[in-house]
This record gives structure tokens, sequence and C-alpha cells, in this order.
């Protein structure tokens, strides 16, 4: 019924997975995450909520999903589903992945908020406060300035080569130069998307230039 009551029961029974309501009494859903964050036995964890504010402090404390109400029972098992297999990943042996950088990203879409990993990130393109992101085909909004995002992601990845454009450097094919001091990224087969001159001689970098 509360944040502390919860904590108290998950400390008893460490449930492998714990649903909570942002707006609960006493202790609110991401204060009670993250307490539940340092428990030994780390339970996973679905918040609930009306309001989609929440989203960036719920990625930081690495909760499986963000349901916004109403929840449908498609939505609810979607989640449940999500958090079953982040603890079969969980059981893995850790990898050697660079923690300083984020790997996934919260982003609104339609009517809930859905998680994206890093690296399905194609390309992203700045729009003034947002950030348009890229992903086979498709494209979902961040509110984020380019500058704080290209600090969230990691340079051995992604590479910034515009002011409003960061790319995945593993799609990058080609580098071409137009002349006049004029060089394009080629994605692809023939996508091609200016170098801002700023940015020209780290992208040349990724070649050996």
């Amino acid at each position: 019924s509360d944040g502390v009551e919860a904590l108290q029961i998950a400390q008893q029974l460490t449930p492998d997975l714990i649903f909570l309501d942002i707006g609960m009494p006493k202790m609110d859903g991401i204060n009670a995450a993250r307490a539940l964050g340092l428990m030994q036995k780390k339970p996973a964890i679905i918040l609930i909520t009306a309001y989609d504010n929440f989203a960036v402090e719920a990625f930081d404390l690495d909760v499986v999903d963000y349901v916004l109400k109403p929840v449908s029972s498609q939505r609810l098992g979607r989640a449940i589903a999500r958090a079953y297999s982040t603890q079969d990943v969980e059981a893995l042996p850790p990898s050697k992945t660079d923690t300083r950088y984020a790997h996934e990203f919260w982003v609104s879409h339609r009517a809930e908020l859905i998680r994206i990993a890093a690296m399905d990130i194609e390309r992203i393109e700045a729009e003034r406060d947002y950030m348009r992101l890229h992903i086979a085909g498709r494209s979902y909004l961040l509110h984020q300035t380019i500058s704080t995002l290209e600090q969230r992601l990691d340079p051995a990845q992604f590479q910034r080569i515009h002011r409003s454009h960061i790319i995945r450097r593993d799609l990058i094919t080609g580098l071409r130069h137009e002349g006049g001091g004029v060089w394009h990224a080629i994605l692809g087969e023939d996508h091609a998307m200016r170098i801002g001159r700023k940015y020209l001689a780290d992208v040349k970098r990724i070649a050996g230039k």
C-alpha cells in the first residue's frame, strides 16, 4: 500500500519481480526502486504510472519496464515477458561492455514508453531540443539535446559528424570529397551525410587519415 511497506515485504520475501506505482504514500515508486536496487538480490522492477515524465529517472534506475495507465492486459503481458528475459540475460557471466555509457534509452511511442538498445540506433538527427533516433526504417523522438546525448553514447560506437547528426560508426562505408572542402560520410550503399568542418578530422581518423 506504500513504498516503505513494499521495501519491508521485499526484504522478507526476496521476490523476483515487483510492480511499483510511482504515486505511493510515504515513499514514492522512484525512491522505492532506488532502495530496492541496493538489495543483495535485486528484484526486477516494473513501474506503473499515469505520467510519462519519470522515464529518464526510471532508465537511470535500470527498471525493466515503465507502463503507463490505463494498463491493458496485453501491455502488462509484454512487461512481464521482458522481466523474465532480463533475468535470463543477467544470469549470464558479466560482459566487458563499458558501463560509463548508456546502452539503452526510453522513448515515448504512442501510448507507451519503450526501451531501445543503443546499438540498434543507426543515426541520430537533432530537432531543436529533441533527438530523432533512426532505427530500421522507423524513427523515435527523445527529449534531449545532442550535446548531452553525445556524452551518453560510446565514442567507440558512435561518431558525431555534424552539429545536427550522430551516426553509428560501423555503418560508415566510405568518405567522399566533393571539392571545396566539402566531405560526406557514406552510409550503406549510397546514403550521403555531410560532415561538418569542425568534425572532419575526427571522422577521418576512422579511416586512419
